[in-house]
């Protein structure tokens, strides 16, 4: 069974629009950020432990690491273990593109009596593609029928009436709602006994760190000034957009998009194959900085032209100043 998020179906080239070099007297690779330039700009892929909400575990997290600012992507209900991206200071600009992004799940689903192997699969069939759910009674959304597509549902294990399986999601699904609309399919009745986050857009289990984990690379770095350890934690912001399709402009073109203009054809140097008109574009400097992002006007053919409005106006990542204005 195919166990992708729709993002990384999308096979995209790079498409050189322009050949154009960037001066190392302005902006830094992300690579190169010192750590206190990490504080600022950084994401931290949290193993969220059972018990604190998330919010608590983002507020935890700005008081180890003694920064103001802290946003994480998508509440997980207390008692839900694992990825919960936290962005802090400044990259907390970027949690709306986390909030959007699809999400994977592996849940232990208790069932409340046997049923026959193949009409749990069938079930399963059922609830995969596109359904129809009703948000809970405590939720933080307004409680109306509403649709979410299930992208994969994969049986890991089963035993008795205990059925342990991996979902892969629109963001904004009740993984708990889905569990008793599976039950009230079958006829039996199910509740969900265990939830953890695999995945949430760009973000995997792979690279999670515990809170212990960014408190003893904290200590690490301000006592013994070793930063190995705090570097493997906090990520630069980019890793927070991998999920979105990319374009890159000129050095020249920067400056005006950090004051808010929107990003006119002529400044962009290249740029990812397969973008469509309204879709959430990431715009980066040629040193692969985040610059903004905003929605695509045009689409990648368009924007290989000479002319128009490539990509509106969004959020803006970058400080003005970083490159120089061009008057």
């Amino acid at each position: 069974m195919e166990t992708t998020l729709p993002f990384e179906k999308n096979k995209r080239e790079i498409l050189v629009r322009k050949d154009s070099e960037t001066s190392d007297k302005f902006g830094v690779y992300p690579g190169k950020r010192t750590v206190e330039q990490l504080l600022n700009l950084g994401v931290i892929n949290i193993d969220k432990p059972a018990g604190p909400t998330s919010h608590q575990v983002s507020a935890y997290l700005q008081k180890i690491l003694g920064v103001k600012k802290g946003g994480h992507s998508g509440t997980l209900d207390p008692n839900v273990t694992g990825v919960l991206p936290v962005a802090v200071s400044k990259a907390t600009k970027v949690i709306q593109t986390l909030l959007n992004a699809g999400k994977e799940y592996v849940c232990l689903m208790h069932l409340h009596r046997e049923v026959p192997e193949y009409e749990l699969y069938q079930a399963f069939e059922k609830f995969t593609g596109k359904i129809k759910q009703l948000p809970p009674i405590k939720s933080s959304v307004k409680r109306q029928l509403r649709e979410r597509r299930i992208y994969y549902i994969e049986v890991l294990g089963l035993e008795k009436q205990d059925v342990l399986f991996r979902v892969g999601c629109q963001a904004g699904t009740y993984i708990r709602k889905l569990v008793h609309d599976m039950g009230q399919e079958l006829k039996c009745g199910a509740h969900m006994a265990e939830l953890r986050r695999t995945r949430a857009g760009p973000f995997s289990e792979e690279g999670l760190f515990t809170l212990q984990d960014v408190a003893d690379a904290w200590y690490y770095y301000k006592k013994h000034h070793n930063e190995k350890f705090i570097r493997k934690v906090i990520r630069p912001v980019e890793e927070a957009v991998r999920h979105l399709p990319k374009v890159w402009v000129m050095d020249t073109t920067v400056d005006s998009l950090c004051h808010g203009a929107s990003l006119a054809v002529p400044g962009i140097a290249k740029l990812e194959s397969g973008i469509s008109q309204g879709e959430m574009v990431a715009v980066f400097t040629l040193k692969d900085e985040l610059v903004c992002y905003g929605k695509a006007i045009f689409t990648s053919k368009e924007m290989m032209g000479e002319k128009g409005m490539a990509v509106e106006a969004g959020k803006v990542i970058m400080e003005p100043g970083t490159y120089p204005r061009i008057k």
